[in-house]
């Protein structure tokens, strides 16, 4: 897959860094917070989760992520998983028999080799109409659930969150991000936030080791990790390599590694209690849009949520969802958009062009859209393909 030029993606000296930590790395760990926390705070009640454990969890395993990559690739919840658990009040157990289950399917495919071959089978433009897909969905959410979400007040606010980001993109003296967030925090404590039912914990919190019953990982594979399976291949693993490669072609980061992590991290969550997770090339894009550059943002995004799970214990999903939802749909509007521009490099071409349009619309708009999109996309390439070739053999032998 080619990368994108220079010109494309803006770089900074540097770059070369593995993690540092600074305003733009503080200002990115921010940009993928609009996708992730609406998801953990709405997951814990419906599952009956332990929020402080949630919260542990999860920080510690971006904070290892961060170390390990040297990118600003962070953990994202489970989307797909997230939708029903949400909706149909599944259990705990069963959500933690399903993080281990797609742990195992994951290790699978990424050890015996067919990740990677997914990865050179599936032609970019395809994977492009993923993150065209994606950043519609991202979008959409934004506007529709998140900026109305307040009436009048949330409008106003995410309309100045707007215009900051708007007047200070790029600018890495003063990072958009900081500014938005700190409104967003100025608006809580004064409105959203309940402080009578905020307490300090009163005693250290930690995760302990429970392994889930073969009957909840059937039930979770069944329930939860077979619907996840297709969003995960198309947006969790190679559309996130392809980020990858277009943010940081100086990093040879390869989808092995991303599926192994991808299954370590869930089975990890899922023997201490937290919530299934996943790479993402939104959370990735997010991350880069607003300032960040090494694995230190998502080690700062993940001490956040360390710190709030040990500090606040069971109150602190009271806290998090008090934060104005308006912010977070700015935030998250501007991840979509970072999707989006990823696909200038196919305009030059109208098929593949076409391709990106038509996988994008399905996987916005159909049912288990990405696998449906990414399948029928693949499809028409080599369709293509094979016609273009016919008709030069066919030119080739009229000559002869």
């Amino acid at each position: 897959m080619a990368n994108m030029s220079e010109a494309d993606i803006p770089q900074t000296p540097s770059e070369s860094a593995w993690i540092r930590f600074d305003r733009n790395e503080l200002a990115g760990s921010f940009g993928d917070i609009g996708t992730d926390l609406p998801l953990i705070v709405a997951m814990i009640p419906a599952a009956g989760l332990n929020g402080a454990t949630v919260f542990i969890v999860f920080g510690l395993l971006q904070i290892l992520t961060g170390i390990l990559y040297g990118v600003p690739m962070p953990m994202q919840p489970l989307k797909a998983m997230a939708v029903l658990v949400i909706t149909q009040k599944i259990a705990g157990n069963v959500l933690f028999g399903a993080g281990m289950a797609i742990a195992v399917i994951m290790l699978v495919l990424s050890i015996s080799g067919a990740l990677s071959w997914l990865a050179r089978a599936i032609p970019r433009c395809a994977v492009r109409g993923v993150q065209f897909g994606l950043g519609l969905s991202l979008a959409s959410l934004a506007l529709k659930d998140y900026v109305p979400s307040l009436g009048t007040s949330g409008y106003v606010l995410a309309a100045v969150c707007f215009v900051i980001v708007v007047v200070l993109w790029g600018n890495r003296r003063v990072p958009a991000a900081l500014l938005v967030i700190l409104l967003g925090l100025v608006y809580a404590a004064m409105a959203t936030v309940d402080w009578s039912t905020l307490r300090i914990a009163s005693s250290l919190s930690l995760p302990a080791i429970e392994v889930p019953t073969w009957d909840a990982i059937w039930t979770g594979l069944i329930l939860l990790a077979l619907p996840q399976i297709p969003l995960s291949l198309s947006n969790s693993v190679i559309a996130t390599e392809q980020t990858l490669h277009d943010l940081f072609p100086q990093r040879a980061i390869g989808i092995k590694k991303i599926g192994v992590t991808y299954a370590v991290a869930n089975f990890f969550a899922s023997l201490l209690g937290g919530i299934p997770v996943c790479h993402g090339c939104g959370g990735l894009a997010g991350h880069y849009g607003f300032g960040a550059r090494t694995g230190g943002s998502v080690i700062i995004y993940g001490t956040m949520y360390l710190a709030l799970g040990l500090l606040l214990g069971d109150t602190v999903d009271v806290l998090v969802a008090a934060y104005p939802r308006p912010v977070l749909g700015v935030i998250l509007l501007f991840e979509a958009v970072m999707l989006l521009v990823l696909v200038r490099d196919m305009a030059g071409d109208k098929t593949q062009f076409t391709i990106v349009v038509l996988v994008g619309a399905i996987a916005f708009g159909v049912k288990q859209g990405f696998l449906v999109g990414l399948l029928t996309g693949t499809a028409i390439w080599y369709f293509w393909k094979w016609r273009e070739s016919a008709s030069q053999s066919s030119a080739e032998n009229l000559e002869s």
